[in-house]
């Protein structure tokens, strides 16, 4: 799925509209993730009934105010529009969160053809192979709500790891917001533990020491008895 954008550039749908145009930004905003094709236009007007459905899917999905992991999920705007104007409106009604394909871009109607988009609105749901889930996720979206990414997740066999060890994470930036709570946590543990390993340590070695000078007094103790 990653490979449909490689050499491709991604707007991020926020104030400053971001270009993602490397393979490194390309492969991190989409590598191991369900991605859903938008297909739409400003003058449709089933469209922007659908917008409203799409943005609240989405928000509830990967917005931190709605749940505690986002899911692996992202979703791509292929505009349809007789004009960026038009494109304009639709990515002001989109969530800011989305990602699009800029208007002059030609590739928007490549990927109309290769997914064989007639009609709109239309969401293509891809697994992170590249393969097609749905070819037009609009009525599940719009009858099961968030329901049917659990159904894509199963489908996709998409493994999401909301908790991972600190050693797997080389770059810091990586963690998740709650790993210095969770660090300072399981080192207070440990903490605990090596301090009670270490009293148990130092009792059962002082306990051994003077067992030792019992039996090195006994030895000597006989031994003069011996001599005399």
């Amino acid at each position: 799925m990653v490979d449909l954008f490689l050499n491709q550039v991604l707007v991020e749908n926020n104030s400053d509209q971001d270009k993602l145009n490397t393979e490194r930004e390309i492969i991190g905003i989409l590598e191991n993730r369900i991605l859903l094709l938008f297909f739409a236009a400003a003058e449709c007007e089933k469209c922007q009934k659908f917008l409203p459905t799409l943005n609240d899917f989405f928000k509830k999905l990967k917005d931190p105010a709605y749940i505690e992991y986002p899911k692996l999920l992202a979703l791509v705007y292929i505009s349809l529009d007789q004009s960026e104007e038009q494109q304009e409106r639709v990515l002001k009604e989109l969530n800011k969160r989305i990602l699009f394909l800029a208007f002059e871009d030609p590739y928007r109607k490549e990927l109309q053809s290769i997914f064989q988009v007639k009609d709109i609105p239309a969401v293509v749901a891809l697994r992170p192979d590249g393969s097609v889930l749905s070819p037009n996720a609009v009525q599940d979206i719009s009858r099961l709500g968030t329901t049917c990414f659990r159904n894509w997740q199963e489908s996709a066999e998409l493994v999401e790891r909301t908790f991972m060890l600190n050693e797997e994470f080389d770059d810091p930036n990586l963690r998740s917001a709650t790993d210095p709570v969770r660090r300072l946590k399981y080192k207070t543990v440990d903490d605990k533990r090596k301090k009670s390993w270490w009293k148990l340590w130092e009792g059962g070695k002082d306990t051994h020491d003077e067992e030792e000078k019992d039996e090195t007094w006994n030895v000597t103790t006989n031994e003069n008895k011996g001599l005399q």
